[in-house]
């Protein structure tokens, strides 16, 4: 069986499916963040050390293989998918995932919507950028729901899978302009945090695990995308994710294009703190403020391209479908 095919041209892997035997599996990176992402939007991100500054979660031997990671969901009138298939496993009517040096591009399309997610680390950056453009394939209106998802590792990645009697007490979280920070241990002992913010307004946004999915629901069942309203949850210990629900009203043939930011950000011991208890973030502000435009990140990615000796191919908004 034919899963995929060399696309020379482009020097990309093709998958073209979804049912592979065996996630699939890109590597992000080339200074000091790194990601790794499955053609399905699993895997996971770390600052130079993939155990001990672990920011988003990944479960080894999990059932289902591959489940969490990256998602977004889209809700079109009820309608509940992702580019990706995992995990709610709706069936799409087209389905490409494209691994290139240093990025991946997923793209899904089910009922007259297409959702292309991009997946890059910017040069001397330590962020991995998000850049999802849907596009209303049909001809008529849509108004549909987009929701981001990660799960946060507690940093120490062996840690974070065995020492439940303590980390399900110390999650922290904080959300400030619609950017989401984790924060955890920050106060006790450490100088580094995560930001995980997106350019443009929300409607919502959730950051406690259990209140995106519905108590004892796994993440095929997420209650807050089934039900197009986010919780506006803030965690306290317990399992901290980042979620942004974003609203997005296309005219036939009409693209809208989302860039998300995921950063870790470091503060000497001098510059902690901006006020008493409050974390000092002007390195996020400075980091989000860079792709507050789509235009920034697709420069971003072409300069990224360029250093890997290879023009970058932007998502379809600028070459047409």
């Amino acid at each position: 069986m034919q899963f995929g095919h060399f696309d020379d041209e482009a020097r990309e892997y093709v998958i073209t499916t979804p049912h592979t035997p065996y996630p699939w599996i890109n590597y992000l990176g080339a200074q000091d963040f790194f990601g790794l992402v499955s053609h399905t939007g699993g895997g996971y991100s770390f600052y130079r050390d993939a155990k001990l500054r672990r920011l988003t979660r990944y479960r080894y031997n999990n059932v289902p293989v591959d489940d969490g990671g990256r998602y977004f969901t889209i809700n079109d009138g009820g309608d509940v998918w992702s580019p990706g298939f995992r995990p709610y496993k709706t069936e799409l009517d087209r389905f490409e995932t494209r691994h290139g040096m240093g990025y991946t591009r997923i793209t899904g399309e089910r009922g007259g919507l297409e959702a292309s997610v991009l997946f890059f680390v910017p040069v001397d950056t330590n962020a991995e950028i998000h850049q999802v453009t849907l596009t209303n394939t049909s001809d008529a209106d849509k108004s549909v729901s987009l929701f981001a998802f990660l799960e946060f590792c507690l940093w120490n990645a062996e840690d974070d899978q065995t020492n439940y009697q303590r980390n399900l007490s110390i999650g922290e979280v904080e959300v400030v302009d619609g950017a989401i920070y984790h924060k955890t241990e920050y106060r006790e002992r450490r100088d580094h945090y995560a930001v995980y913010g997106v350019n443009a307004p929300i409607e919502g946004f959730d950051t406690d695990r259990d209140t995106f999915l519905g108590f004892g629901n796994g993440f095929d069942e997420a209650a807050v995308p089934h039900a197009a309203k986010s919780g506006d949850s803030i965690v306290s210990g317990w399992y901290p994710i980042a979620s942004h629900h974003l609203k997005a009203d296309l005219e036939p043939g009409e693209s809208r294009t989302f860039t998300f930011v995921l950063g870790y950000l470091e503060n000497d011991r001098d510059n902690k703190w901006e006020a008493p208890g409050i974390i000092n973030k002007s390195g996020a502000r400075e980091l989000l403020a860079r792709f507050a435009t789509n235009e920034a990140a697709d420069a971003a990615f072409a300069q990224a391209q360029r250093l890997l000796g290879r023009p970058a191919r932007l998502v379809h908004r600028h070459l047409g479908r």
